[in-house]
């Protein structure tokens, strides 16, 4: 691929920094932008990007924006105010927003973005950080056709498969049914290690047998290093964020009329396990957190 392929991407967390490093390796013109400075400065210096000094500044910098943000406060944040990805936004530009945040935010951002003559696509992916440098994301996209046309170019780099499913907030939509099975996985396999583990099968073992079982989803195997390794495996998706997806699932789908119990119970826990302080450990503490509680 050549230079000639111009992508700012706001935003350089996890998943935001993954995406600089597979684009700049696939020769991509990259201007990157992160409320905290210095990790943006800290992703460009690693991967040859260049830095924006706002969210409007790199807005106006490339015809494609990738946007990955943690949650719906953060985007009304760096696309709004006059330093803003709106502030800044050129007409024609197409935003890929590959945050998890509630479809009303999506829809509601998307009419502010028409209006300035720009597009604004709901892009949310899924699939690990590995992931992303391997270029084998999902993306689950909503909006316009035409938008995801002039973005594909950019997720063809990051993805092994785009997924259009409708109009803008279907993509936010999707994306938060997946994570609610995600997390639903996760609290059945750290439950079914410990009950395991408690009744004195050795959890090396007790891994091994629900990795070769009718119940070992590729989740199970891609998440073994974290719950069998966890002091020696870097924090992927964390408990904070579990609890902060649930609660956008729950809100969804009390709007539709849907009822998630499970869910329901999903979150509880997910909460329990912030109270407990471990917000910032890896999803995989859930299993830790279960092992320190009793019936």
């Amino acid at each position: 691929m050549s230079g000639e392929l111009r992508v700012a991407v706001i935003g350089t967390g996890r998943m935001g920094a993954a995406m600089v490093g597979r684009l700049r390796s696939a020769g991509a013109d990259v201007v990157v932008y992160n409320r905290t400075p210095a990790r943006a400065s800290e992703v460009a210096a690693a991967t040859g990007a260049r830095v924006a000094g706002s969210a409007a500044e790199a807005a106006a910098a490339a015809p494609v924006l990738l946007v990955s943000l943690a949650d719906d406060a953060a985007v009304a944040e760096v696309y709004g105010g006059p330093l803003g990805i709106l502030a800044g936004l050129p007409a024609g530009t197409v935003i890929a927003d590959t945050s998890t945040v509630d479809p009303a935010t999506v829809t509601g951002m998307a009419a502010r973005v028409a209006g300035q003559g720009a597009w604004l696509l709901d892009a949310p992916v899924s699939g690990s950080v590995p992931s992303v440098a391997q270029g084998m994301l999902t993306v689950l996209a909503g909006g316009e056709a035409a938008a995801l046309e002039v973005a594909r170019p950019v997720l063809d780099v990051l993805a092994k498969q785009v997924f259009h499913l409708g109009p803008s907030g279907s993509g936010a939509v999707m994306k938060l049914a997946v994570n609610s099975m995600v997390h639903s996985l996760n609290q059945s396999l750290s439950e079914a290690l410990v009950l395991a583990e408690k009744a004195g099968v050795r959890p090396s073992l007790a891994y091994d047998v629900i990795a070769a079982s009718v119940a070992g989803a590729p989740f199970v195997q891609y998440k073994r290093q974290a719950f069998t390794n966890p002091q020696d495996t870097p924090v992927a998706f964390t408990l904070e964020l579990v609890a902060k997806d649930l609660g956008l699932v729950l809100v969804l789908a009390e709007r539709v009329g849907a009822r998630l119990p499970q869910a329901a119970v999903n979150r509880l826990a997910a909460q329990d396990a912030v109270a407990a302080g471990l917000g910032q450990h890896d999803m995989a503490a859930m299993a830790s957190l279960l092992r320190q509680q009793t019936a």
